[in-house]
């Protein structure tokens, strides 16, 4: 089992895309809402070097964004 995080917003569309996608293949996940969340907002920008979400954190392993199949393989799809 993968430990999957994602650093996101609400209204953040291609966040919601990995949301559905992590939900469509039984992947849990922990999500952090950044647009409240201030000290887990410092968190991304920290790990990833930028505000753009969603930023997805996989054993350690960061992407910024959603790209399908970039996720399937961090995740051993």
């Amino acid at each position: 089992m993968k430990n999957v995080e994602i650093y996101s917003t609400p209204t953040c569309h291609f966040c919601n895309l990995a949301k559905d996608f992590f939900k469509a293949n039984n992947v849990s996940y922990t999500e952090y809402n950044v647009a409240t969340d201030l000290e887990k907002r410092k968190e991304m920008v920290d790990k990833s070097g930028q505000m753009g979400v969603p930023v997805i954190v996989i054993d350690g392993q960061i992407t910024v964004g959603f790209n399908q199949p970039t996720v399937a393989h961090m995740l051993g799809m």
